[in-house]
């Protein structure tokens, strides 16, 4: 009887207790594959966002664009994840006074073991246009308190300024910036590029220099424009400045090329010769018009570099928020010069840049 009963047993619940050892090794194995690593991006990477910036430290990039009445920086470690990345709110427009209204092209730089912004400030009146600078010592940009320390002055003249970059040369301290010739009273909208001396980051010091004049028929589109200055080293350490020309909300705004002489002073604007073409232009086909006002960076590995930009989508969209950034590859020539192409199509399959 109690052979039987255990035969029993045996035949009613054996079955249930092999169901329940398989359902333990599924458990227990290997689990299934995450997501994949996306190889590619597309632009736009982002909408809504003139005049974008990028500083990169190690391999973290900090990214800014214009946004009218505040700062923001975006933190990321891979440039082609830029829509992900959370963005921070480090400045924001006085109600009040020369820096409340039109708060345009901040850019980002790390000098002497400080982050400092650069923007261009008004109080709503387009003749009132400075530049501003602010402030900060944590070693984190996201982080930690933004001082202004107030309105940049040029010398002699207290000039109409916007677009502020730093060139960094020889152990010294310049600021780069797109101006009009004389004090706020005057009538000619012409905007040229200018430079001065540094004593520190946040002071100007001797006197301004015009080192550029949109002198070509294709930086005199709407009216006569160079603006949006930017510094580029290639390999070998030559010292290139690309600038925006032409009104920015005329379809062939385009980007220039400068170069400064090998060991020479950039203060001298004979030192400076200006490419008589432009080296970046519009595309229909590519949904690319009035490209322009670009920031440099490297790819994470260091082995590529890449340009980043503003286009509209579409013609006749203007200088307004339908612009929208984007980023490319560029290369180098054997003489030297960088190599843009042509702007690669919105949706378009793009290869990340190397090492993300």
């Amino acid at each position: 009887m109690i052979f039987r009963s255990l035969y029993r047993a045996i035949l009613v619940w054996g079955i249930p207790l092999l169901f329940v050892d398989a359902s333990c090794k599924k458990e227990t194995g290997t689990p299934p594959p995450g997501p994949q690593q996306a190889t590619t991006f597309t632009n736009p990477l982002l909408n809504s966002a003139p005049d974008p910036w990028v500083y990169q430290k190690d391999t973290t990039y900090y990214y800014l664009h214009t946004l009218g009445n505040r700062i923001q920086i975006w933190k990321t470690g891979k440039m082609s994840r830029l829509n992900a990345a959370p963005a921070v709110t480090v400045f924001t427009a006085p109600t009040s006074g020369g820096n409340s209204r039109d708060i345009w092209a901040p850019e980002l730089f790390f000098l002497d073991g400080k982050w400092y912004i650069y923007y261009t400030g008004s109080d709503g009146n387009d003749r009132e246009h400075r530049l501003w600078v602010l402030e900060n010592a944590n070693p984190d940009p996201t982080q930690g308190n933004w001082t202004d320390r107030g309105r940049l002055t040029t010398q002699p003249v207290d000039l109409w300024s916007i677009d502020a970059t730093v060139l960094q040369h020889d152990n010294k301290l310049y600021l780069i910036w797109s101006g009009r010739p004389f004090a706020s009273g005057n009538a000619d909208l012409t905007q040229n590029l200018y430079i001065a001396r540094m004593s520190d980051p946040s002071t100007l010091t001797g006197p301004t220099m015009q080192i550029a004049s949109p002198e070509f028929e294709w930086e005199r589109r709407g009216f006569a424009v160079n603006e949006g200055p930017e510094v580029l080293r290639n390999p070998a350490g030559k010292v290139f400045l690309t600038y925006s020309a032409s009104y920015c909300g005329d379809d062939r705004y385009s980007l220039g090329l400068m170069s400064l002489k090998e060991g020479s002073d950039p203060m001298n604007p004979e030192n400076w010769t200006k490419m008589p073409a432009p080296v970046f232009t519009g595309l229909a086909s590519a949904n690319a018009f009035g490209v322009g006002h670009n920031g440099f960076f490297k790819s994470r590995d260091g082995k590529e570099d890449w340009i980043i930009y503003h286009a509209n989508s579409a013609a006749g969209q203007g200088c307004g928020d339908a612009r929208n950034v984007r980023m490319q590859k560029f290369t180098w020539t054997a003489d030297g010069l960088p190599s843009f192409g042509e702007p690669v199509p919105t949706g378009q399959a793009v290869t990340i840049p190397s090492g993300e």
